[in-house]
């Protein structure tokens, strides 16, 4: 085994060990017992709530597992290919064990990425919210594209998404949306895309094909859950219904089933259309605004520390450029990761930006 191949390999595997030992195997291993114990009660689909979450806890903590077990014996198994391949001076295996380390040198940073998410929030679901902002109908065009690069990016990775509310622009694009993503860890993996995302392109709407800069903001909230304990008041709240719309303000619904909650003390708004009745709007809607309620107080504890600490952090404000002319380019404002493919990154491949924002975030934690 050549002296390269052989401290690759070691430092791979130094690097899974240590994943190990954070993942805490044996104790994942006792989580899985437990679900499935849960799992196998015949009264599991009494609370089909419940029911849900102990599926989908299972489903990912026996993925982990796997995941894990799988990379501990590609590594093994690569170990003893090479050293075939050079005894007996096979070329094509030589190659074929060169890119296998390759391939788990990304596998295994993709797990690594996963250890640190350790917030409190971080292994619970995402509520997403994108707005259009300055740019007129572009930022409105720009907003829909965010979204579509969110659905895509959830379908990608096999998330199911739930679109609470969309208001659509008059021209085109959307001024607004609201939707979950479904799965643990989603909401620490996709909190690093908060911020201002900005657009450069020649205008499709410019009849002079000038060249429009334009802006849109991405609020990423974690679902709330039964132990948040987030009180609103009924006086402090106000309930609107209305008629839901689709695209041109066509109606898509002929009854007043779509909900707007206007907090009253903070003068937060949500609402929620996509749910079949008025009351399923409304509990969606309620759950947005406690996600917003919780957040703003944890924001507010972090503003007192950090005035404390005579400075705060900047990163939640602008933070992406997606450039499609007079080059093509996306880049991260705060870690400098770029892509030169806005195409396939505006088509769901945004892996490379989570990674690179989840260490990015950690390393500024713990200066």
């Amino acid at each position: 085994m050549s002296d390269e191949f052989d401290a690759a390999l070691k430092d791979l595997t130094g690097k899974l060990t240590q994943i190990e030992s954070v993942m805490d195997l044996d104790a994942l291993r006792a989580q899985v017992a437990d679900l499935e114990k849960q799992a196998s009660s015949p009264n599991l689909w009494d609370d089909p709530e419940a029911a849900q979450k102990v599926t989908s806890q299972l489903s990912h903590r026996q993925s982990e597992l796997r995941r894990v077990g799988e990379l501990r014996q590609r590594l093994d198994d690569l170990g003893v290919l090479y050293e075939l391949a050079g005894d007996e001076g096979d070329a094509g295996s030589m190659g074929e064990a060169e890119s296998e380390l390759a391939e788990l040198g990304k596998a295994i940073d993709g797990l690594e990425v996963r250890t640190l998410l350790s917030g409190e929030y971080d292994d619970r679901n995402a509520v997403v919210t994108i707005r259009s902002e300055a740019g007129g109908v572009d930022a409105a065009d720009f907003a829909e594209m965010l979204l579509r690069m969110y659905m895509r990016w959830a379908e990608r990775h096999g998330y199911p998404t739930n679109v609470y509310d969309i208001s659509y622009a008059e021209e085109a694009g959307i001024k607004s949306a609201t939707f979950t993503v479904t799965a643990p860890y989603v909401y620490g993996t996709l909190s690093v895309e908060q911020g201002t995302h900005r657009l450069v392109r020649i205008s499709p709407f410019d009849n002079q094909g000038r060249r429009q800069t334009s802006f849109a903001h991405v609020e990423v909230l974690p679902e709330v859950e039964e132990v948040d304990h987030v009180d609103i008041a009924e006086k402090d709240i106000r309930v609107d219904v209305y008629r839901s719309s689709g695209p041109g303000g066509q109606s898509v619904n002929t009854t007043d089933s779509a909900v707007r909650i206007t907090h009253l003390p903070t003068g937060i708004v949500v609402s929620c259309q996509n749910e079949k009745s008025q009351l399923q709007n409304k509990a969606a809607a309620l759950k947005v605004l406690q996600a917003r309620l919780m957040l703003r107080k944890k924001e507010e504890e972090r503003a007192e520390m950090d005035a404390l600490k005579d400075g705060g952090s900047s990163w939640g404000n602008q933070m992406r450029s997606y450039v499609l002319h007079p080059y093509q380019m996306v880049k991260d404002l705060r870690t400098d990761f770029e892509v030169g493919n806005p195409s396939a990154v505006l088509d769901g491949e945004i892996d490379g930006f989570l990674d690179a924002g989840i260490r990015w975030r950690k390393q500024s934690a713990a200066v």
